[in-house]
């Protein structure tokens, strides 16, 4: 169920209510503005991410790459060494940093056909 309040532009609230209560933990009105403080402060700190020691620098300069810093990712968060936002984050790079390389190749693929272009219109006139 979702909270009840409305919001001061008339929106309601999207969250999810608490147990027994109509209303999300933020908008419950038996929860005291302290509470509700000291919960966002924990929560600040909690999202606060720390690596017992950096993941190594690499170098990605080619598609194979990207592709054994995927399956590098993939092992450290099957082996439960590497926090799940950090392998998001590697994923969403990596994804972008392929795209690049895949964009790149046609790039040059079009330069060919272009300076093919070119020479054969040369040779027929």
């Amino acid at each position: 169920m979702k909270c009840s309040h409305t919001k001061a532009d008339g929106q309601p609230c999207e969250a999810n209510a608490v147990t027994d209560s109509e209303f999300c933990y933020f908008h419950n009105p038996a929860v005291s503005n302290d509470e509700k403080r000291e919960a966002q402060s924990n929560g600040g700190k909690a999202k606060a991410l720390t690596l017992p020691e950096p993941l190594p620098e690499l170098v990605l300069t080619t598609p194979d790459h990207a592709v054994l810093l995927i399956a590098d990712t993939i092992s450290r968060v099957r082996a439960g060494t590497l926090d799940i936002r950090i392998a998001n984050c590697i994923g969403f790079l990596s994804d972008k940093l392929l795209k690049a390389f895949e964009i790149s190749k046609l790039n040059g693929r079009i330069e060919v056909i272009e300076q093919v272009i070119k020479i054969e219109r040369k040779t027929n006139y």
